[in-house]
Parts: structure tokens; C-alpha cells; sequence
């Protein structure tokens, strides 16, 4: 017998009450960011309405399917590459049992039991529903001109997360193709790359990249990254930032600049998972605090199905050092531009002579909006950070 589990986390809205930090040094108008919650929110109802009008199409039922064979594929390189011969372990999540409370509690977590038989059609067919992630804040630390390159993790310690995230059109179910998307996270112990401010103090500060990367996204919506899984620091839940460019110019050098801001997004992850990466070397030497999914400030998991922000995921092995295989899909309106909106804010670009830092940062002069005059990358490729494929 191959045992998987079946997680239902149940979490709380913040209490936006108390003052929040959501990056070191960063503060918010409380007020503010419940005003902009309620709104996300009933941005996120009206899509939901619009992808399930569309999630029964004939096309969107293949396009289903080849995300089936495309994880099970996934699952079984990876696996392959790594020598791994332990059964994988899949959790599974049950989005109508996620339940609001007023007060921060959490479920039980169950055990679902498939035979070795299990096909890949029962495994792999979760998508968490045709889900929105809805827009948040892309935070105080983007930093633009990094690398187009699936593996980010520059030796970054840490449990090997390979993430797969699909995009839909909400109003055709199908996948956007040619969208830009970034990614960024902070490392095992709490610190993000391309940053040097105090209470993040990167190694190799302005001009490091570890953790950054750009990647295509194919005729499906699909776009793939090798990186490790986040760590946690005081005031946010973990998460793993995740921002959309369309209609770019693409540079001899491996990176890319201009376009619509299409979806500014985060990925966040269930408490069960978080404390079974924490126990392991080096998230275990982090004595920040940690802030749990219910306590984050952008009340990230609500009432209702209109969207789940928890991707599925699969231990590739037996044990969690083997590494995971998470996917998630996510609704995308292909007519928006965020760029002029107050959360997108450019921390840093980084550039052939390195990382400049911006007014936008922590501690700098600046508002949101895009980069300043000046700040598209340019010249050859920033050293030691050769883009490295699976």
C-alpha cells in the first residue's frame, strides 16, 4: 500500500487590528490593506463566475488532460534524475473543507490510502479548481533585469521545490502562452537576494540573484522553475512571489524588459508542510519568528471557493529532503497592466555592472510605480549567474 495524506488546513482571516511588518523594515496602512482585501476579493468572485462558465469546454477538458500526463512525466524524470526509489508520497487538499474562522485554528490533517494501482489520472488531476489568484502586493524587494532561467537556486541550501504553475485566461479556460513570469523568494533563512537593507543583508547584496529568474510560459500557459522551498521571516506567512509580463522585448542577454504587468501574485504553503520543511537543515536555524497563514496581513486564505492560494504538491519520495513536485493553476485577465499600480514597486534592477538599488526600496524616498528612467538592464550577462536547465 502507498500511503498519501489529504490535507485540510483550516486558517483564520488576519486580524488587521495590529500594527504588521511585511518585510523587514516595510510598514502598511493598515486600514489600507483591509480596503484593498475587500476589493481583491470581489475581483476574485466575479472571475471565478467567468472561468466556470468555460471549465466544461472540450478544449479545456484536453488541456486538463495533458497537464495529467505532463506532472506524472514530470514526477517520474525528476524521480529518475535523482536515483530516488522510495514510492512518492502525494498530498492531497479537498478545497471545500477549507473553512474561515474568526479565531486562528486548523483541521486535523486525514489519511487517504491508494493502492501502488493508483493511476496517474487520480493522482495528478487535482488543480485545486480553475482557481484566481487573486493580485497582492509584489512587496518591497522586485528587482528587474534578472536572468531567463528555469533553475534559480545558485547552490541555495535547502528542500528542492520543482513548481509548475499554468495560466488561464479566465475567460476561455485555456493556457496564455508567451507571458513572461518571474519568481522570487526568500531563502532558508529568511533572507532575499538582490536586497542589502537592514534585516535583510543578502550575501553578495545589491549584485546577488540567488532565487530570481524569468521563464517563458508554453502553448499551454505553463511555466516551470527549479528552487528550494521558501524559508519564513517576522511578519509574513511563507510565500513565493510570482509576477506577469506580457508582450516584452527580449535582450541578447538573457533578460528582458518592458510590457504589461499582467498579474502580480503569491503563492503560499499549508502550515503541515512548512513545519516538516522547518525541522530540516538550514530552515531549522532560523530563529525569526514565524507568522502563520491565519496571522498573515494579507488574510490570504477566505470564505468561499473563488480561489485557493495553496498549490498541490508531491513529496518525491519518502522523506521530504527528496525534494517536491508542486503545481497550481492560475486565472489571469490577458487585458490587465498593473504597471502603474501602487504595488508594483521596483526595489533594484540589476545590470551588466551589477545591482543598483532604487527610490522604491526599503528605507528609500520613493512611491509604487515602475522602474525609474534608466533601469532596463543592458551589456552581457551578470556573472555567476549562468541560467542552468533540469
Amino acid at each position: 500500500m502507498v500511503h498519501f495524506s489529504k490535507l485540510a488546513t483550516a486558517v483564520a482571516a488576519a486580524c488587521l487590528a495590529s500594527t504588521t511588518i511585511a518585510h523587514p523594515g516595510e510598514h502598511h496602512d493598515l486600514a489600507a490593506i483591509k480596503r484593498e482585501i475587500v476589493a481583491r476579493n470581489q475581483m476574485a468572485s466575479a472571475a471565478k463566475r467567468s472561468i466556470d462558465s468555460c471549465s466544461s469546454s472540450l478544449k479545456h477538458r484536453e488541456l486538463n488532460a495533458r497537464s495529467i500526463a505532463r506532472r506524472a512525466e514530470t514526477l517520474h524524470s525528476i524521480r529518475n534524475a535523482r536515483g530516488i526509489k522510495s514510492k512518492p508520497q502525494k498530498y492531497r487538499r479537498d478545497l471545500a473543507t477549507l473553512e474561515t474562522y474568526e479565531a486562528v485554528d486548523h483541521n486535523e490533517t486525514g489519511l487517504v490510502d491508494y493502492t501502488v494501482g493508483s493511476s496517474d489520472t487520480t493522482i495528478f488531476s487535482a488543480n485545486t479548481s480553475c482557481i484566481l489568484t487573486p493580485e497582492v502586493t509584489d512587496g518591497p524587494y522586485y528587482v528587474t533585469g534578472e536572468l531567463i532561467r528555469k533553475n534559480v537556486t545558485e547552490g541555495q541550501a535547502g528542500i528542492p521545490l520543482y513548481l509548475e504553475v499554468q495560466y488561464l485566461d479566465i475567460n476561455t479556460c485555456l493556457g496564455v502562452p508567451s507571458l513572461y513570469v518571474d519568481i522570487w523568494n526568500c531563502n532558508a533563512t529568511g533572507v532575499y537576494s538582490g536586497i542589502n537593507v537592514t534585516g535583510n543583508v543578502a550575501d553578495g547584496g545589491w549584485d546577488s540573484t540567488f532565487l530570481r529568474g524569468i521563464q517563458s510560459t508554453d502553448d499551454d500557459g505553463v511555466v516551470a522553475f527549479e528552487t528550494i522551498f521558501p524559508g519564513h521571516y517576522e511578519g509574513r506567512a511563507i510565500h513565493t512571489h510570482l509576477l506577469v509580463h506580457d508582450n516584452v522585448t527580449l535582450l541578447a542577454n538573457s533578460t528582458m524588459q518592458g510590457g504589461a504587468v499582467t498579474h502580480i501574485g503569491q503563492l503560499f504553503w499549508p502550515e503541515t508542510l512548512r513545519s516538516a520543511v522547518e525541522a530540516t537543515y538550514p530552515y531549522s536555524t532560523n530563529t525569526q519568528a514565524v507568522t502563520s497563514n491565519a496571522e498573515d496581513m494579507w488574510s490570504i486564505v477566505q470564505a468561499e471557493n473563488d480561489y485557493d492560494p495553496f498549490p498541490e504538491f508531491v513529496y518525491l519520495g519518502e522523506s521530504i529532503e527528496d525534494g517536491l513536485l508542486a503545481w497550481i493553476q492560475v486565472g489571469v485577465n490577458v487585458t490587465a497592466d498593473y504597471s502603474d499600480d501602487d504595488y508594483y514597486q521596483v526595489a533594484a534592477v540589476l545590470q551588466a555592472d551589477g545591482g543598483h538599488e532604487t527610490s522604491n526600496s526599503v528605507g528609500g524616498s520613493g512611491g509604487g510605480g515602475s522602474a525609474p528612467s534608466g533601469a532596463m538592464p543592458s551589456g552581457a550577462v551578470p556573472s555567476g549567474a549562468v541560467p542552468s536547465g533540469f
